[in-house]
C-alpha cells in the first residue's frame, strides 16, 4: 500500500480518537507517528497505532493525562509522565526543558513513567530548533524484554535509545544523532517480519545461542534475542541509558517484574545545554561548518554517491516520501485495518 501523508495522518487521527483520544491529542500522536514514516523511521510510524489503540482500551496507559512535577531543584526538573501519550507528554516535557536551559543555561530533565514516546530524534530536534544542544538516554519495560546482553543469548532489556541534537547553523543542517543501542530498532525487525525479509546477519541471535537472520525468533515462540550494535560498546551504552533514564529517575530499570505488564513505559533523562553558556567567545558555529567542509571532502567508498551526516538519510526521505507517497506492507496495513475496524471506521477508509 502507498499511501499520501496527508491521508495517512487524517486516518491515524481517526483512529486514536477512536481509542479514546480527543482530537488535540490524537493528531499530535498521528503526526508524530506519520512524521516518522515519512523519514525514513517506519519502525516508529503509524505500524503502531494499533498497539497504542490496544493499551489504550486496555487501560495500560492514560489519556488526556500531563507530566506532574515530582520535584524542582535549579537545573534539575524531574516529571512523571503519568502513562501518558507519550507523544503529548514529550512535547511538554521537551518545552519546559527548553525554557529552563534558557533560563539557567542548562537543564536536567527526567521524565519517568511514560507511555512510547515515539521516535526520540523528535524531541532532540524540538531542542535544536530552539539553539539548544540535548542529549538523551532512554530505556523500556512494561512488555517482554528484546536484547540480550554481550556474552549472552537471553534476552533482559529492551532497545534502549539515545539521541545527541546539535542546532543548525547556517550552512549546515542540524545533526541529529538518534539510535537504538540494539544492531536494530525492534520496530525494524517488526517491519522485516511482516515483510518477510531478512535481518542483518549480525541482528539477532536464536534460542539455540547461533546467530540467524530470521526475525521469527523475536515474534514467535521459541523466543531468541536482538543483539547490540557494535558489539560490546553497543551493550555498554545499553546499561548506561537503563541507569541513567530509569535508576536516577526513580522509573524502574529492566527488572523481571516490570517486564510483563502488556504496555510500553519508557523513562528518560534529558540533558539541554545552551551553547552559549560558557560565556566566551568559543566559534562553535564555524567549527560545525569547518568540521562538515572537512569530513565532506573525504572521497566516497564504493557503493556511497556523497558523506553523510546524522540527520541527512531523514531529510531526504522525508522529501522523496512526500512527493512519492509512503509505503506500508500488507501486514502492517492489515492490522491498522482491523484496529480501526474495531473502532468505528469503515472498509472504505483503508481502501485505495
Amino acid at each position: 500500500m502507498i499511501i499520501g501523508h496527508e491521508r495517512l495522518t487524517a486516518l491515524v487521527t481517526r483512529m486514536i480518537q477512536g481509542a479514546g483520544s480527543d482530537q488535540a491529542e490524537a493528531e499530535a500522536v498521528a503526526n508524530n507517528l506519520v512524521e516518522a514514516n515519512l523519514m525514513g523511521h517506519d519502525s516508529h510510524g503509524v505500524g503502531l497505532a494499533p498497539r497504542y489503540m490496544k493499551h489504550a482500551r486496555a487501560g495500560t496507559m492514560n489519556l488526556g493525562v500531563k507530566p506532574t512535577v515530582v520535584s524542582d531543584n535549579g537545573v534539575y526538573l524531574l516529571l512523571d509522565g503519568n502513562m501518558g501519550y507519550g507523544q503529548t507528554i514529550c512535547r511538554e516535557a521537551t518545552e519546559m526543558a527548553i525554557a529552563r536551559a534558557k533560563e539557567k543555561g542548562a537543564a536536567i530533565v527526567g521524565l519517568r513513567r511514560t507511555h512510547h514516546m515515539g521516535r526520540i530524534g523528535a524531541w532532540g530536534e524540538m531542542c535544536a530548533r530552539a539553539g539548544l544542544i540535548s542529549i538523551h538516554y532512554v530505556n523500556t519495560t512494561g512488555h517482554r524484554p528484546y536484547v540480550a546482553p554481550w556474552g549472552g543469548f537471553e534476552s533482559r532489556y529492551s532497545t534502549n535509545p539515545y539521541c545527541t541534537a546539535i542546532p543548525a547553523t547556517d550552512k549546515t543542517p542540524m545533526i541529529v544523532l538518534d539510535m537504538a543501542t540494539s544492531r536494530v530498532a525492534q520496530g525494524k525487525v517488526r517491519v522485516a517480519y511482516y515483510a518477510g525479509k531478512k535481518t542483518p546477519a549480525d541482528a539477532l541471535i536464536g534460542p539455540d545461542g547461533v546467530p540467524t537472520d530470521d526475525p521469527k525468533v523475536i515474534f514467535e515462540e521459541p523466543y531468541g534475542a536482538m543483539l547490540s550494535f557494535g558489539q560490546h560498546k553497543g551493550y555498554g551504552l545499553a546499561m548506561i541509558c537503563e541507569i541513567l533514564a530509569a535508576g536516577i529517575t526513580g522509573g524502574g530499570t529492566a527488572r523481571e517484574e516490570l517486564m510483563d505488564q502488556d504496555t510500553i513505559c519508557n523513562n528518560m533523562l534529558m540533558i539541554v545545554i545552551d551553547p552559549a553558556g560558557f560565556g566566551a567567545e568559543i566559534p562553535f558555529r564555524d567549527e560545525i561548518d569547518q568540521l562538515v567542509e572537512h569530513v565532506s571532502s573525504s572521497k566516497t567508498a564504493v557503493g556511497f554517491d556523497k558523506i553523510r551526516f546524522p540527520g541527512d538519510p531523514e531529510r531526504e526521505a522525508m522529501a522523496d516520501r512526500k512527493a512519492n507517497g509512503i509505503w506500508i506492507d500488507d501486514n502492517t496495513w492489515g492490522e491498522m485495518r482491523r484496529a480501526g475496524l474495531e473502532v468505528g471506521l469503515t472498509e472504505a477508509d483503508f481502501t485505495g
